[in-house]
């Protein structure tokens, strides 16, 4: 299905619309300042994929922000089954996103009782059978120059936009980004390595990167697996000496990394680590989907 079709439904503050409809304000804080947050939710068999961590994230950013909740969880729920039904979704995403609302341009917060602009639409591809998951992703390494509060999940994203089109540009599929040597993540999802002695390192949460919930997910299912698992800061160097290396998003669920700045990781295929974990979440994530 074509993702960008004219026919797709869209939610706008309470009304359901064509997207040629859809309007938000200029005067919108999260246009004007980036004073939005906004939530990701993998939709498979038409069915939502970690939405209760998804809400649970929701909330603690919202929190963070000095944001209201705009309503219950279990009416953002309903919206979210509807447009998954409106537009025939099967596989695919939802995209939901809540602002401080509209006033006029003013540094200082509008007043408590301003309106949140809440907004969602749909994008349909294919998510298990995806060309990147099948094939591995290329990285190049940047440095990190993003605020000091990953944790909150708000539209600014100016900087793993830019990091994302320096890895095109470079012939690679993404970047990891490094701070003070030690690498945080990915433009947009968290990142991992395989180590010679068959531990899963990963960074541990912190205002430094985003509390991923496939990444928990996948955590979790790991160590039901019986794999050892060590959250750490690792290098790029790290990296590059290690057997298998992956990243986890809503969206690309476990996808090996067979290459990092030019050298090629482990055997240069996905490992049996990579493999199995996403075939593990995969399962688990569609038996749990609501």
């Amino acid at each position: 299905m074509n993702m960008t079709s004219p026919q797709r439904t869209v939610y706008v503050n309470g009304q359901y619309c064509p997207e040629t409809e859809a309007k938000v304000s200029i005067f919108d804080r999260g246009y004007l300042f980036a004073d939005a947050i906004y939530e990701v939710t993998c939709v498979l068999g038409g069915k939502l994929v970690d939405f209760d961590g998804h809400m649970a994230r929701l909330q603690r950013s919202l929190q963070e922000l000095d944001m209201a909740m705009p309503m219950s969880v279990d009416e953002l729920l309903a919206i979210h089954r509807k447009l998954v039904a409106a537009n025939n979704v099967d596989e695919g995403l939802i995209y939901m996103q809540i602002s401080r609302g509209s006033a006029d341009r003013d540094f200082n917060f509008p007043p408590k009782d301003t309106p949140p602009v809440v907004v969602m639409f749909t994008q349909s591809r294919p998510v298990i059978e995806s060309p990147l998951a099948k094939r591995g992703l290329k990285i190049i390494s940047l440095p990190d120059i993003r605020w000091g509060r990953r944790d909150i999940k708000t539209v600014q994203l100016l900087y793993p936009s830019m990091a994302k089109n320096a890895a095109y540009q470079a012939g690679a599929d993404d970047a990891w980004l490094v701070q003070d040597g030690y690498v945080t993540e990915a433009s947009s999802a968290n990142a991992y390595i395989l180590t010679s002695d068959n531990k899963i390192v990963t960074r541990k949460l912190s205002f430094d990167i985003l509390h991923g919930i496939t990444r928990a997910a996948v955590l979790r299912l790991a160590a039901e697996s019986g794999y050892t698992l060590e959250e750490r800061s690792f290098t790029i160097e790290e990296a590059l000496a290690a057997k298998e290396a992956f990243i986890t998003s809503a969206t690309s669920f476990v996808t090996a990394v067979l290459e990092i700045d030019g050298t090629t990781i482990g055997a240069g295929v996905i490992g049996p680590v990579s493999r199995r974990l996403r075939e593990i979440y995969i399962e688990k994530a569609v038996a749990a989907a609501k």
